[in-house]
């Protein structure tokens, strides 16, 4: 773990580095020979103005002598090299030059800029180097017969000018990437600081810790991980109080008809029972392990939901002959406890769903209602829709639901207190997440005398050439 925290040190002061090297390194590229050609631009330009009053002052000169005189005057002026040319007979003749000149060259032909100014017989300019040194240079064609007049001066200045411009660039390069090594060092190291503390939070999270919060308060992308791994903690140590929970009433739910079951077979071997008692016994035993059955079903299909391993297959269900079905299933359960079981009459309800799961979602809404009722009471089933679901509700005219249990309902496990009748406290909670899987929920209503328990799902729209008559009561 240690050479992975100095890596990402390392690779985040070197990005640094290498952003401020290629931004140098752009600079000196785009200024540098920018700079260099401007200067030298800037020299012929200056050596182009001496051009005309050179010129006049040779054409008033009288005689090679005057014409030398001149151009040495003219050059020590201006600060620059002079020669001037002539041709006689088709053949370029040197008429004279200042004392520093003479490696200009004896004839035209020596220099490039002078002889391209002779043949084409129009201004010209341009860089030459002789021997060591490098020379701007502006030759001009004038006069009658034609001469050519050369003005020269090295580029020795502008260079050195140019170099030191190269130079101080370089050096300020060489302090801008200390510059950016030490600051993209110090960041890294920051950063790798606040990695490091979520790197321990994830090994607390994972090691099971949940009581320490994870904070970063930076409103950057850190502080945003932060805060998702603070939200993971809080989801997982919930999901852990859940287990732990699940696993103790679970527990208790499977001890209890287990106990029951022991209790009961170790007094049917006393062979003192008698006949009746023994029957009585073995009605109970039958009751514990329909509890069972029940409780291992109910479990089974919740560490299905837990695992996203329940299948649900959607299709178009009729809601009004699931609630005929429902009534037919129960019709012996209501007669037994002495509850009336009433189908309300209702238009079309076709839901997109899964009929199995709508069917088991009815049966413990149903069963809910008959056994948390009192007998006498009337069961009320119906189904309906509106523009985008279909429903199918189960009303009781019971004594209702306590407002301090209504948001607890579909809860895991729970049960109501003072309940007549005890269960598993799974059956809602399961009715609920099965809704959800199949993109509806379930909706409760409940006051004294009256509790509903609405079952909406994603409705289906009917050809109304396809539709059968409502249901009657």
């Amino acid at each position: 773990m240690k050479p992975n925290r100095y890596s990402v040190r390392v690779k985040l002061t070197l990005a640094l580095v290498g952003l401020v090297a290629g931004a140098l390194a752009v600079v000196y590229v785009a200024v540098v020979p920018s700079l260099k050609d401007r200067l030298i631009d800037s020299r012929l330009d200056q050596l182009e103005q001496t051009v005309p009053p050179v010129i006049t002052s040779i054409l008033g000169a009288e005689g090679p002598f005057a014409l030398d005189l001149i151009l040495s005057s003219e050059a020590q002026d201006r600060g620059v090299r002079l020669a001037v040319y002539e041709y006689l007979k088709q053949k370029p003749v040197r008429l004279g030059v200042t004392g520093d000149s003479r490696q200009l060259g004896e004839a035209l032909g020596v220099d490039s800029v002078a002889q391209r100014a002779a043949e084409r017989r129009e201004p010209q300019r341009g860089l030459v180097q002789r021997g060591t040194q490098q020379f701007a240079e502006v030759a001009v064609p004038f006069g009658d017969p034609p001469r050519i007049l050369l003005v020269a001066a090295p580029t020795e200045d502008t260079l050195d000018t140019v170099g030191l411009v190269e130079r101080r660039l370089l050096l300020a390069g060489v302090i801008a990437l200390a510059a950016a090594a030490l600051v993209g060092f110090a960041l890294a190291r920051i950063f790798a600081r606040r990695i490091r503390r979520l790197e321990r939070a994830a090994d607390r999270i994972a090691g099971g810790q949940f009581d320490e919060p994870v904070i970063d308060p930076a409103a950057d992308e850190l502080g945003e991980l932060a805060t998702a791994f603070d939200d993971m903690r809080k989801r997982l140590a919930a999901l852990e109080r859940a287990r732990r929970e699940f696993i103790a009433n679970a527990s208790h739910e499977l001890r209890t008809p287990i106990f029951a079951l022991g209790g009961h077979i170790e007094l049917l071997t006393d062979e003192e029972v008698d006949e009746q008692t023994r029957r009585e016994f073995l009605e109970e035993m039958r009751l514990q392990v329909e509890r069972l059955t029940k409780l291992a079903t109910d479990l089974l299909d919740l560490s299905r939901l837990d695992a996203g391993r329940l299948r649900i297959e959607l299709a178009s269900v009729e809601l009004a002959e699931v609630a005929t079905s429902l009534v037919r299933e129960f019709s012996g359960v209501g007669r037994g406890s002495d509850h009336t079981l009433v189908i309300d009459g209702s238009s079309e309800a076709v839901a997109r769903a899964d009929e199995e799961r709508v069917h088991q979602i009815g049966r413990i809404l149903l069963e809910n209602a008959i056994v948390h009722t009192p007998p006498g009471t009337e069961v009320r089933i119906a189904v309906g829709s509106d523009a985008t679901t279909a429903a199918l509700r189960i009303e009781d005219n019971g004594r209702g639901i306590r407002p301090e249990d209504r948001d607890h309902v579909f809860d895991r496990f729970f049960r109501s207190e003072g309940t007549a009748k005890a269960g598993s406290g799974l059956g809602l909670a399961i009715a609920q997440e099965l809704a959800g899987l199949m993109g509806g929920e379930i909706e409760l209503e409940s006051r004294p005398g009256r509790t509903v328990f609405t079952l909406r799902l994603p409705r289906v729209q009917v050809p109304a050439d396809e539709r059968e008559p409502a249901l009657a009561r």
